[in-house]
Order: structure tokens, then C-alpha cells, then sequence
């Protein structure tokens, strides 16, 4: 079993609202491994990683991305720094990897620098969205097989660009 698509991006991209509406496009369930996360651990993200710290956060993601990597077969939402763990990369491999690419300003208009995305809490968290897309940018670039620039694009219109980019794989497998 092998998810459909794997979707991944920094914050404000749009996995979460363009995750679930590529899934019902293309006819199969969505699952968001931050929501595994949450309902293993028992509590949110932004506690786990004031309590336990990062580390301990992304350990948890590793393990609930290799679980939902072999559970899901349809569209699989990433947390945004998931892809950062090696053990995920690796994983990633010969899925088809979505990645929803998005600039600093849509980025930050957003995400409205929300306190809940623990890393982009601070002093300056535009300086430190524009740190964030610097360092996870290439490594998106390195997993994806598929990237969609989301900027200026409604979340229908992401879906029909991918709908009909991912149909002609399909097509040939």
C-alpha cells in the first residue's frame, strides 16, 4: 500500500485546506500526520513542543510519518518540517511527493504569523518565515516529484493543476 500522493510544504502553503480537496478529486481518504500526532500524543503540536522540545517532536513525526507512509493509500499531508528528518526523506522515496510551494509574502499573509506554528513564534517572525523557507525549500525541491507554486492561486485552482498533472502517471503505471 502506498499513499496516492504525499503532500508537503511550509506553513501557509495550503496542505491543510489543498490536501482534503485533492483527496475528494481524486476519489480517496486524506489523512494529515499532524493529526496522528496529536491523537497519539494526546495533545497539541504547540505543547509538545513546549514541553518536550523539537527533538522530541520530530521523532514522534518520523515515527507517525513511516506508519501512515504504510497504512494510507491516498493523500497523505506532511507536517511542514516532516521532511527535514533523514529517516523521512528516505522514506519518501519512489512516492509521488507533492510540493506546494509558497513565497514569503503569501507565506506570512497566511499564516498571519500565527502563535499556534511554535516555529514561527518570536521577535521577528517574518525574519524568521524567510529563515524557515530558506533552509526547507531545497529540501522539499530534493523529495518532490511534483511542485506547484501556490501563490495568487485559489485552492480549486491548485487541485485541477494537480489533478491533472498526477493523472498521466497514473496513467502509465
Amino acid at each position: 500500500m502506498s499513499p496516492r500522493a504525499v503532500v508537503i510544504g511550509p506553513p501557509g502553503s495550503g496542505k491543510s485546506t489543498v490536501g482534503p480537496l485533492l483527496a475528494a478529486a481524486l476519489g480517496v481518504a486524506f489523512r494529515d500526520s499532524d493529526d496522528d500526532i496529536v491523537a497519539r500524543a494526546g495533545r497539541s503540536i504547540a505543547d509538545i513542543f513546549a514541553e518536550d522540545g523539537e527533538p522530541a517532536f520530530r521523532a514522534l513525526e518520523a515515527e507517525a510519518v513511516a506508519t501512515a507512509l504504510a497504512e494510507h493509500d491516498g493523500v497523505l499531508s506532511l507536517g511542514g518540517g516532516a521532511p527535514l528528518t533523514p529517516a523521512t526523506r528516505a522514506r519518501l522515496a519512489g512516492h509521488v511527493v507533492v510540493f506546494l510551494n509558497v513565497g514569503l509574502a503569501a507565506g506570512v499573509q497566511r499564516t498571519g504569523l500565527s502563535s499556534a506554528r511554535p516555529l514561527l513564534a518570536g521577535v521577528n517572525p517574518r525574519a524568521t518565515f524567510k529563515k524557515l523557507l530558506d533552509e526547507r525549500v531545497p529540501v522539499y525541491r530534493e523529495v518532490a516529484t511534483v511542485e506547484v507554486v501556490t501563490d495568487d492561486r485559489t485552492p480549486p485552482e491548485i487541485v485541477a493543476d494537480l489533478t491533472a498533472r498526477l493523472a498521466p502517471a497514473e496513467a502509465k503505471e
